[in-house]
C-alpha cells in the first residue's frame, strides 16, 4: 500500500470514529477494538491504529498498553479551557488576514454559502465541516505558520461540535454569524475583524457556559 493510500485511509477511518463519537453513537467508556474496526470498514489494522492515535490527540479516546482503546468523556469544563485561546487566536489572525492586500475573501463567502446551502438540507455534517473549514481558512489567511499550527493543535473541531451540535441551536442562526468576520476583512478593518472573530468564538463559549450551569442545577433539583 502506498504512503498516500494509507494516508487517505487513515483520515477516512478517522472521520467516521469522530462522527460517530460527536454524534454520541459511541459513547465514554466504550471500547475501540482495532481489529473488529478494521473488519467492519474493510481495511487493515494499520490505519485504524494511526486513526485512534489521532483521536487520542485530540483528547477524544484513551489507551493503555497492551488493552484496546475507549471513548474518553469530555466535559464541559474541558471544553471552556479551548475558547480563550481560541479567541485570541483568531482574533490575531483575522487582524492580520484584514491587512493583506492579497486576501483571498471569496474563499471565505464560498464557506459561508456552503454551509447555508448544508443547513438547508438540514446536513449537520458538511455543515460542521464547511464552519470548521471557514474558520482554517480565516487562520490561513493570516500568513502567520506559528499561528496556524498553534490553532491546528487545538483540535478546533472538537469544542466547536461540542459546543455547538449537542446544543440546540438554529442552524441558519449559525451560518449568520460568520458574515460579519468577512464583511470586516473586505473593508480592510483589522481592529474590526479582531473583534468579529473573538465575539465569534465567545458566543459559543456561552452556549457551552449555559448549559454547564443548567446541568448543574438539574443535578441539584435531583
Amino acid at each position: 500500500m502506498s504512503e498516500i493510500s494509507r494516508t487517505i485511509l487513515r483520515e477516512q477511518v478517522k472521520e467516521i470514529l469522530l462522527r460517530r463519537i460527536l454524534r454520541g453513537e459511541l459513547k465514554p467508556g466504550d471500547l475501540l477494538v482495532e481489529t473488529r474496526i478494521a473488519q467492519e470498514l474493510g481495511t487493515s489494522q494499520a490505519p485504524v491504529r494511526e486513526a485512534l492515535r489521532d483521536l487520542e490527540l485530540l483528547r477524544l479516546v484513551e489507551s493503555q498498553p497492551f488493552r484496546s482503546a475507549r471513548v474518553r468523556e469530555v466535559s464541559d469544563d474541558e471544553l471552556l479551557q479551548v475558547f480563550p485561546v481560541r479567541a485570541v487566536l483568531e482574533e490575531l489572525a483575522a487582524r492580520e488576514a484584514a491587512k493583506r492586500d492579497d486576501l483571498d475573501v471569496d474563499a471565505l463567502d464560498a464557506e459561508i454559502d456552503a454551509m447555508r446551502r448544508a443547513a438547508e438540507a438540514g446536513d449537520v455534517d458538511a455543515q460542521l465541516a464547511h464552519d470548521i473549514a471557514f474558520h482554517r481558512r480565516l487562520v490561513e489567511s493570516s500568513g502567520n505558520q506559528a499561528l496556524l499550527a498553534a490553532w491546528i493543535a487545538l483540535g478546533i473541531e472538537v469544542p466547536t461540535a461540542f459546543g455547538v451540535f449537542w446544543t440546540y441551536f438554529d442552524r441558519m442562526e449559525l451560518v449568520d454569524f460568520h458574515p460579519p468576520i468577512v464583511a470586516a476583512l473586505r473593508s480592510g478593518d483589522a481592529a474590526r475583524a479582531g473583534r468579529e472573530a473573538r465575539k465569534h468564538v465567545q458566543r459559543t463559549e456561552r452556549v457551552v457556559r449555559r448549559r454547564r450551569s443548567e446541568s448543574a442545577r438539574r443535578g441539584d433539583d435531583e
